[in-house]
């Protein structure tokens, strides 16, 4: 016992180190770069010089305005979208509810930039849905709320499962009451079951709030169209456009950071403001009611928002990965399989990005896995006031896009006076997976570890087992599917990450990210679509193939 009590200081000590190197510097370089201008040139000089012109520049206020407004707007349609549905499937018997819930899951499994590029490739001029019915929708497609309409059916299904499950929790049996006192069905739903679901629909919301704010491909794709720039594009083209501004990108950084923070004390303060306990004692689920003449209805409701979710982003891709040429259409003669076979061949550097991509999405998902080991085990089972710090640190990233910590990160690794740095190496690219992601492998991580009663580690050590053995021997085996979860979610994100890639990827590497980026921007469209649905393949089939093998084995043990 010794040993561990001499060991869990170091660890903790070891982990809070980590954390400052991988989270903590470049957050506090995005401030620091913020207040002193000439920070990169190692001067301390004119602090606050530049918030001024920055918070009086006639963009700053214009993409602040539109990313509020995209955020809000994607909140809303998603919910329009997301609560009718996921009411009828946790409160009605819906014919193949759990195939529903799979089709759903699809648009969130698709990179959102790709979604987009299958959009652009449907509903552009002379696009697919152009030459099949006739009807243009470019103007729609490149507006705002095209933009709103396309973030959110790649978002809704964040808050369809979060409410579809508080919903199936509450049940009917509150609702029923108000039934037996003369409220009609959607009375009841709107006025008892509705507002009971608020904590789930609030934290749902705000993630989704969260990813729209932080989204950089739809609205660089779309948004350019039309003028309309938001905080994440005007700090890609702080960094990008010449002469570059990392004071103004840093500002705007902290901007969208504050963003995130009230979105998330708006959120805390909704869920704690009223008391919405629902379970207790006696279960309050009841028989699922009986859609009766509605079935067909809802299932075609259902069946139209899957195929517009799913079904034509997808298709899209397809069609122009099989199509020789854009300009052929959807004609027979110009079908076939040539981008495929470019990519295949490797011809246009497309493997060598595949392999970047899942090899440094392994090595950031065996990084993120043991680091969420540490600080689970620190922040659950360590002494002292620094949990509470190691655990906050863990959590910083949710609070920051990609682009913020790409920002942080070039900040940090480019200084001067530093000896060696990663950046311009493939290691760049590790920490920035690792730090966006690291969240994700903690908190899976926590909640096993918070699973595991104390005595059996106490059991352990009266019958002689030492720290390792414990950990071997109870620890591991009790977290490892959490941690193997958390760890493929990272490699799977990692893999397909767009926006820091772009930015801190070292010159002449591609990742699947930028690699379909690129052949878009360079008008070979089927190479990149090709690419695209290849990695859609691998980076949903891999997962669930090796999750379908942690199950097996879970039940052969």
């Amino acid at each position: 016992m010794a040993s561990e009590r001499a060991g869990t200081p170091l660890l903790s000590g070891l982990t809070a180190v980590a954390l400052v190197v991988v989270v903590a510097l470049p957050f506090a370089f995005i401030v620091l770069q913020a207040i002193f201008p000439e920070i990169g040139a190692g001067s301390f000089a004119r602090p606050f010089s530049h918030l001024g012109a920055v918070l009086k520049s006639e963009d700053f206020g214009i993409e602040t305005r539109n990313t509020l407004l995209l955020g809000t707007g994607v909140v809303l349609a998603s919910s329009v979208i997301a609560v009718p549905l996921a009411g009828l499937r946790a409160l009605y018997r819906l014919p193949g509810a759990l195939l529903w819930d799979v089709v759903f899951l699809v648009p969130f499994m698709i990179p959102p930039y790709i979604a987009t590029l299958g959009w652009i490739l449907t509903l552009q001029p002379a696009g697919y849905l152009q030459q099949l019915t006739g009807v243009n929708l470019a103007e729609f497609l490149f507006s705002f709320p095209g933009i709103v309409f396309v973030m959110a059916m790649h978002s809704f299904p964040v808050v369809y499962f979060a409410a579809s499950r508080s919903f199936a929790t509450i049940g009917a049996r509150f609702s029923d009451v108000s039934r037996v006192f003369g409220a009609g069905p959607g009375r009841a739903f709107w006025r008892i079951t509705l507002p009971l679901a608020t904590p789930a629909l609030a934290a749902s919301l705000l993630l989704v709030f969260a990813m729209s704010i932080e989204e950089y491909g739809t609205p660089a794709v779309l948004g350019a169209r039309f003028g309309f720039d938001v905080l994440v594009t005007g700090i890609d083209g702080s960094l990008s456009d010449w002469p570059i501004d990392l004071p103004k990108a840093a500002l705007l950084s902290l901007a969208l950071i504050v963003l995130s923070l009230l979105a998330f004390a708006l959120q805390r303060r909704i869920a704690t403001a009223r008391d919405f306990d629902v379970v207790g004692g006696k279960s309050p689920r009841a028989p699922a009611r009986s859609l009766g003449v509605w079935q067909a209805p809802v299932l075609a409701l259902f069946g139209l928002v899957a195929f517009v979710s799913t079904g034509l982003p997808l298709l899209a891709i397809l069609a122009t990965a099989l199509s020789r040429t854009i300009s052929g259409g959807l004609a027979p003669n110009n079908i076939g399989l040539l981008h495929f076979e470019a990519i295949l061949s490797d011809t246009t550097g497309a493997m060598q990005a595949m392999a970047n991509s899942f090899s440094l999405g392994l090595i950031a998902a065996l990084v993120a896995g043991v680091f969420g080991i540490a600080v689970a085990y620190v922040t659950t089972r360590g002494p002292g006031r620094g949990r509470r710090v190691i655990d906050a640190l863990a959590m910083l990233p949710n609070a920051a896009p990609g682009v913020v910590v790409a920002l942080g990160l070039i900040l940090l690794w480019n200084q001067p006076s530093l000896p060696i740095t990663p950046y311009n190496t493939m290691w760049i690219l590790v920490l920035a997976y690792v730090c966006i992601l690291l969240p994700q492998p903690v908190r899976y991580t926590v909640a096993a570890f918070q699973q595991i009663n104390p005595s059996l580690e106490a059991a352990a050590r009266i019958s002689g087992a030492g720290p390792m053995r414990t950990a071997l021997r109870i620890w591991v085996p009790l977290i490892a599917p959490s941690v193997l979860a958390a760890m493929l979610l990272v490699f799977t994100v990692a893999a397909r990450e767009l926006v820091a890639s772009l930015l801190v990827a070292p010159v002449g590497t591609d990742t699947i990210g930028t690699y379909i980026w690129r052949q878009f921007d360079q008008g070979s469209v089927g190479d990149g679509m090709a690419m695209a649905f290849l990695a859609i393949i691998a980076t949903t089939l891999i997962p669930l193939a090796l999750l379908g093998g942690l199950r097996r084995f879970e039940r052969k043990a």
